[in-house]
């Protein structure tokens, strides 16, 4: 190989890499503004981070499909109810495994509320999150988000068990060791 392949190999692996982290830091964006529009009540914009199709599933209450479904949740009266009593919609930064225009990648949630008789908060829960997550003409959108509350199954630990790689299916639950 001569320096002018080995320079373009060179480029061309700089840039792939650079993509990469790209793609990583702009989905760990995505995922970082859910949050503040859930709890400042902007729920349009909370379900702009999804694809049109795109779905939420809180595992054991309800499962969202479409825009629509997730502005009105955060709409709903349920949900302005905790926000106006005070709440935090806390996610841990999540481990992202990019495989093109796809990818895949878990982290925590905790919901955090404010107690006003005990001039405290108190996390309320803790759950797992997976992710899917597809590159659109607008940008990393989110594909699937499964929810569930870390209440000691295996169903729900294993949400966040290492994947064997970006194509690993964590949709799928395990059985509960007996």
């Amino acid at each position: 190989m001569n320096e002018i392949d080995e320079l373009r190999q060179t480029v061309a692996e700089l840039t792939r890499r650079v993509r990469e982290l790209e793609d990583q830091a702009d989905i760990a964006q995505l995922v970082a503004q859910y949050g503040p529009a859930v709890d400042s009540g902007s729920g349009d914009a909370a379900a702009a981070l999804w694809t049109e199709d795109g779905t939420f599933d809180v595992v054991g209450h309800f499962r969202m499909r479409g825009h629509d479904d997730i502005a009105g949740m955060v709409h709903g009266r349920g949900h302005q109810h905790l926000i106006h009593n005070g709440c935090a919609h806390v996610l841990t930064a999540p481990h992202i495994e990019v495989d093109g225009d796809r990818a895949t990648g878990r982290n925590y949630a905790l919901n955090i509320r404010w107690d006003a008789e005990a001039d405290r908060f108190w996390v309320a829960r803790v759950s797992a999150n997976t992710w899917r997550w597809a590159r659109t003409a607008d940008g990393w959108r989110v594909v699937e988000r499964i929810n569930a509350n870390l209440d000691g199954s295996a169903d729900h630990r294993h949400l966040l068990a290492p994947t064997a790689g970006p194509a690993a299916d964590h949709t799928r639950p395990v059985q509960e060791a007996r």
